[in-house]
């Protein structure tokens, strides 16, 4: 199990710099709206499947961003999140002319759904930079949100008390690649650590 993850951001530091950052977003009050653990097994409802999708669509609003391990657990959300930026040292497996080359499909793209759906609310592309984690997040947790909400109007899905997520977010820096492939194992693992996460409160139900 990984810990020490901070709710408040660090002290001084840019998140806008290019990087991997080992996120962690939780429900408010730790109540399970995404799904359960079956047999070691994360099974997604439609409410994960959607918080699923929105994740998915992170680099169609921001091209400086990609996305990489994730899970959906119950009542909480892993993901590892990298700005890219415009530095070639930092995503090397990327040249300029593929980058501007992605821009400029995703962009068409943007214009072409824009044009078919309301659906996404605020749809405006940051092709390079300008990004922090904090703006990639909260964006995430306003799509995500309206459409639980429609579908608690729609499709009876299971109610909120004000907020379905908390108001802040864990963060860690990742600051090598021996760590990138440690989060990433430990995300990928997540639904068999169920029962050990300390946002596992089935026990605690039990008990009230």
């Amino acid at each position: 199990m990984i810990h020490n993850r901070k709710h408040n951001r660090l002290q001084n530091y840019d998140y806008s710099t290019p990087g991997y950052y080992f996120v962690t977003i939780c429900t408010k009050g730790m109540l399970e709206y995404f799904g359960r653990v079956q047999n070691r097994k994360m099974e997604l409802n439609d409410a994960g499947r959607m918080v699923k999708k929105w994740f998915n669509r992170i680099p169609d609003k921001y091209s400086s961003v990609c996305c990489h391990a994730f899970c959906v657990m119950p009542n909480h959300f892993h993901a590892i999140i990298q700005i890219v930026g415009i530095d070639q040292c930092v995503c090397p497996d990327k040249n300029m002319v593929n980058i501007q080359e992605r821009v400029n499909t995703q962009e068409r793209a943007n214009t072409q759904e824009r044009a078919n759906t309301q659906e996404r609310a605020n749809t405006q592309v940051y092709p390079y930079g300008g990004v922090s984690l904090s703006d990639v997040v909260q964006w995430f947790k306003t799509m995500t949100t309206n459409e639980y909400i429609r579908n608690v109007k729609l499709h009876s899905w299971k109610p909120f008390d004000m907020k379905l997520w908390q108001r802040s977010f864990y963060d860690h820096i990742v600051r090598n690649d021996k760590e990138l492939i440690r989060i990433s194992d430990y995300i990928e693992k997540n639904p068999m650590l169920w029962k050990q996460d300390e946002n596992f409160i089935e026990l605690k139900k039990n008990e009230a």
